[in-house]
C-alpha cells in the first residue's frame, strides 16, 4: 500500500502566490490524512487534483491561524459536496469551541458527524491505532502549545512463495497464518516454518511534521531515524535574531534536528514571505545535513 505526502501548503502566516499557508495531504495504507488546514486549503485540493471527501482524519497542530483558517470552510464544502460520513479531528484545547461557535453563527448544520477530540499538546500519546498505521503526538516548543505529529506505516506481512507453498502441498488455508510469521502444523504432524515459504514484509516507514516549533532538542526521542521529517525553517542565518523572537528555526536549526535525530531525508517548509526563493535555505541547510530540501505546494513525495 501507497505512503505518500502531498505538500498543499509550505508558507507561513502570510500567503504569497506561491506558497499557501501550512497544510499536508497524506496517503497510508488507504487511510488519509490532513495536517494542519490554513487558509485557502479547499482551493488547493482542487488545484492538484486531490479528493477532499476522502479524508478520514484532521490533524491541527496549533491554534496559530495559519494551521486552521481554512477548516470550517472545507468542512462547509464537504457538507454541500453530499458528504455523510463521519470526520476524526484532532487538535489543541479550544478547537472543539472555535469550530462549534464558526458553525453556529452562520446557522449551519453539517449532514456528517465531526468527531472533535481535543488533545494536551504538552504531553504526548497515540491519536490513531489499527493494523495498517499508528498517528502519534508529542510536544514542540513554540510561542503557543504546539504539537508535533509521527506517522507510522506499520511492517507489512509477509510475502508468500506461492509457487514453493504448492510444490509442497501446504494447504490454503494455512498462507495466512504464514504471512503473519506463524509455524503451523498440519494434519500429519509436519512442522511447516514460515521463513521457508514466506520473504519478509517491507519494514515499517515514519513520517514526522515537526511545525511550528523554535530550535528543540527534546523532540529529537520522538523522531529518531524516521525516514522523513518535515521540520519548518521559516528563516535564514542572518534571522536568527528574529528566530528566536518568533519561537521559529532557521534553516540550519531543522538540519542540526535532523543530524541529531538520524533521520533519512529533511523536508524544510513554512517560509517566510520576506524571502523570493528557498536557495539560501537550502545550501544552509545542507552545510550540516546534506539530505535536505525545502518543499513547494503541489510537490507530492513517496516514501
Amino acid at each position: 500500500m501507497n505512503f505518500t505526502v502531498t505538500i498543499l501548503g509550505s508558507g507561513s502566516a502570510v500567503p504569497t502566490a506561491t506558497r499557501n499557508p501550512s497544510s499536508q495531504y497524506i496517503e497510508c495504507s488507504g487511510r488519509t490524512i490532513l495536517i494542519d488546514c490554513g487558509e485557502g486549503t479547499q482551493m488547493q485540493f482542487r488545484k492538484f487534483g486531490l479528493k477532499y471527501q476522502k479524508v478520514d482524519f484532521i490533524l491541527i497542530s496549533h491554534l496559530h491561524g495559519d494551521h486552521y483558517f481554512g477548516l470550517v470552510g472545507l468542512l462547509s464544502t464537504m457538507h454541500m459536496m453530499g458528504r455523510t460520513r463521519p470526520i476524526e479531528i484532532y487538535g489543541p484545547k479550544g478547537l472543539k469551541e472555535i469550530i462549534e461557535i464558526q458553525l453556529h453563527a452562520a446557522g449551519s448544520r453539517l449532514a456528517f458527524d465531526v468527531n472533535i477530540h481535543e488533545i494536551e499538546p504538552e504531553s504526548n500519546g497515540t491519536l490513531i491505532e489499527d493494523d495498517k498505521i499508528q498517528v502519534s503526538y508529542f510536544p514542540i516548543a513554540h510561542k503557543i502549545p504546539t504539537s508535533g505529529f509521527l506517522v507510522v506505516q506499520k511492517e507489512k506481512q509477509r510475502k508468500l512463495l506461492i509457487d514453493k507453498a504448492r510444490a509442497d502441498n501446504v494447504k490454503i488455508e494455512y498462507y495466512h497464518r504464514l504471512k503473519r510469521s506463524e509455524d503451523v502444523t498440519d494434519e500429519d504432524g509436519r512442522i511447516i516454518r514460515f521463513e521457508e515459504y514466506t520473504l519478509p514484509g517491507e519494514p515499517e516507514k515514519r513520517y514526522a511534521y515537526c511545525s511550528d516549533t523554535k530550535y528543540h532538542e527534546p523532540i529529537v526521542e520522538f523522531i529518531r531515524g524516521v525516514n522523513v521529517l518535515y521540520h519548518e525553517a521559516t528563516f535564514v542565518d542572518a534571522h536568527e535574531d528574529r528566530a528566536a523572537k518568533t519561537k521559529h528555526s532557521t534553516a540550519k536549526q531543522a538540519a542540526a534536528i535532523a543530524k541529531r535525530a538520524e533521520v533519512g531525508k529533511l523536508f524544510m517548509g513554512h517560509l517566510s514571505a520576506r524571502y523570493e526563493n528557498t536557495e539560501q535555505h537550502e545550501m544552509e541547510a545542507r552545510s550540516i545535513f546534506e539530505r535536505s530540501i525545502f518543499v513547494k505546494d503541489g510537490s507530492k513525495y513517496t516514501l
